[in-house]
């Protein structure tokens, strides 16, 4: 039976490039970095860990290059407490929005953003603040 889901991995080409992004522009707190592998499949990991849901990582991958060329096929949802004040962070932090925020009825409000990689991510605010 599956219980949930323990973490969401994202590769990239520039794994350390990426969690920077992440980090200082998305302002996700990392709670590790390591090497995984060895030699040519060695590999840098950056993990973020949440108390709720799953946790997050970014790993260098040697087979993803360039852009994402479907941005549309899988998101990343970071459950925010107040969605306007995370919202404006991102926008002045110039990352580049998607769709700005609105509602979707019984679930909460939404932003969708794409990162440095061309991968869509989602703000969710899903209690009220």
């Amino acid at each position: 039976m599956i219980k949930g889901i323990d973490a969401v991995t994202l590769f990239s080409e520039n794994a350390e490039k990426l969690a920077k992004f992440y980090k200082e522009k998305v302002g996700l707190k990392p709670t590790g970095e390591f090497v995984m592998g060895e030699g040519k499949d060695e590999a840098n990991v950056y993990m973020y860990e949440y108390k709720k849901g799953g946790d997050f990582a970014i790993i260098d991958h040697s087979k993803v290059k360039g852009k994402n060329k479907n941005p549309e096929r899988y998101l990343v949802n970071f459950e925010v407490d107040d969605i306007k004040k995370e919202v404006a962070k991102l926008k002045k932090n110039k990352v580049k929005v998607i769709a700005d925020t609105y509602h979707v009825e019984g679930y909460g409000w939404v932003a969708t953003f794409q990162d440095i990689d061309g991968n869509y991510f989602q703000l969710v605010q899903v209690r009220p603040s």
